[in-house]
């Protein structure tokens, strides 16, 4: 982790920010609407949805300001066990400083320690760095969806035992 950046759990002060970093960011990459996470309705209230017990959200901060953020909780609908990374999203400002994998890393070391035996994620074809940095930290691509999400937008999706 580079000094210029700090890596915390969510706050209910960074709500906002958060939020506004989803809504900026996938528009960015040609996602919106329903079907993705930009219309769950958890956006909003982010330090509320990952204060369940089996959740775990973290945000990346620089200078003060929350650039970025990832977390993990439960598979909707799917097996017991199984963990799903959610809305991983930062600013320009924090993309390709490594920043991406420390968070990511930091996300798989939560969902070992809340008892996970695998992570999965979907994402969008849009998403390039992403299924690149997937790849190299060890998630496999599968064929379709698993679980019930939602996010009927997505078109890679990803597993990874921990």
């Amino acid at each position: 982790m580079s000094p210029d950046f700090v890596l915390r759990p969510i706050q209910p002060q960074d709500d906002a920010a958060v939020a506004a970093i989803i809504r900026q960011v996938m528009p960015e990459f040609g996602i919106s609407g329903e079907g993705s996470a930009h219309s769950d309705p958890e956006v909003s209230a982010m330090s509320q949805a990952y204060a369940r017990p089996g959740h775990a959200y973290f945000v990346l901060e620089s200078g003060g300001r929350v650039v970025g953020g990832a977390g993990v909780g439960p598979l909707t609908g799917g097996e017991p066990g199984t963990c799903e990374l959610r809305k991983m999203y930062f600013l320009p400002e924090a993309r390709g400083k490594g920043q991406g994998q420390a968070l990511l890393e930091r996300c798989l070391q939560a969902a070992k320690a809340l008892g996970y035996a695998h992570c999965y994620l979907e994402t969008f074809s849009s998403m390039t760095a992403a299924q690149k940095l997937y790849a190299r930290l060890g998630f496999e691509r599968l064929p379709g969806p698993l679980g019930n999400t939602g996010h009927f937008k997505c078109s890679h999706f990803y597993l990874r035992p921990l």
